[in-house]
Order: C-alpha cells, then structure tokens, then sequence
C-alpha cells in the first residue's frame, strides 16, 4: 500500500461500519459473496492507516457480520475503527479460472464502450446501494452516471481487453430537454 491508497495489488472484501457490544467486536459490511469468507483469508490490512488485522467471524447481525479482531478488546477501540476498509493482497485468492471470471476491482478503470464501440467513459466506481451492483460512469466531459451492473445493461466485461460494453441507456441520453414539462398539445 502506498501514502496514496491501496494499489491494484489489494482487494477491498469489506468496510467496517460500527461496533457490536461491549468486548470490542466489530460491525463489517462484507463485499465477499459469502459474508463470513471475511475471515477466511488470513490478516487483512486497513485503509486507511495500514494497521494489520487477524480476524475470526463470530455471527451475522443486522447490516453485516460480526468479527473479533486481534488488538480489538473494547467498544472504544472498535469504533476507532469505523470507516476504515478491509483489504487483502490480491495473492492471498485464487487466480481467475477463466475470462469470465474477475474481480470488482479489476473494473475500476476501463473503458466503457456503447454496442458501435464508441467510447463514452471509464468505469469509476462500483456501489451497492441494496438493490445489485452499480457502476459508476465518468465521461470524458460532464457528469458521471449510473449504470446497473446486469448482464442485461452490461453484455461485455473484457477485463483482459481492458473494456465494457452498455446498451443504450436513458443516463448516456445528452439530458438537454431533461425536465422540461410538455407543452399543453403533448399533454
């Protein structure tokens, strides 16, 4: 990890979001597909700060898993660490088994392309919201928009190609007469 961030090497499984109880067990918004994997890949090391952590799952609660951390004995010190993000080392998994298989992290970058290859931007973040994975588009000029991340609105992730491709959407839509109300003979 650098002063700047964690680099390409590091992959966020997770973000710790409060404090369960009394004894120092930590409240953690898993981003694994099974949440209580969070502790299954050895230390994971914090961001911000870099501090290491060994982490044994105890049970889910409600909006996450509760973990006990190693150097964690009291509420005090797991809310000290509200905010922070879990990372591990990208070696610490498996490689990917084949094209299709890739990371979240992995998408942060490339180059988003509409169905004529036409570049309209680069993917600039990924959220969950509660209701699936979104991406976040930053184009060359203006906004950024969302895009639901379904095989539907995204047919073609091409992590090696260093690409994505989206259908036509209402959000790569110019938005000039967005919000105008029709006039009375539409209405």
């Amino acid at each position: 990890m650098t002063e700047a961030g964690p680099g390409r090497d590091w992959l966020c499984i997770g973000e710790i979001t409060g404090a369960v109880g009394i004894r120092g067990e930590i409240k953690v918004r898993p981003f694994t597909a099974a949440p209580e994997s969070v502790a299954d890949y050895g230390p994971v090391t914090l961001w911000p700060g870099g501090r290491r952590l060994e982490l044994r799952y105890v049970r889910p609660v409600k909006g996450g898993i509760a973990v006990r951390a190693s150097g964690v004995s009291d509420r005090n010190g797991a809310e000290a660490l509200v905010g922070a993000r879990l990372y591990i080392a990208r070696s610490a998994l498996p490689p990917e088994e084949d094209a299709d298989d890739f990371y979240h992290a992995d998408l942060i970058g490339l180059e988003v392309q509409d169905g004529d290859g036409k570049v309209i931007g680069r993917v600039r973040a990924i959220y969950d919201f509660g209701a699936g994975d979104i991406l976040e588009i930053a184009p060359g000029k203006g906004r950024t928009f969302m895009v639901p991340f379904t095989r539907e609105a995204v047919p073609v992730v091409d992590v090696r190609g260093g690409r994505l491709v989206v259908t036509p959407i209402a959000a790569l839509d110019d938005g000039d007469d967005a919000g105008e109300k029709p006039d009375a003979e539409g209405a």
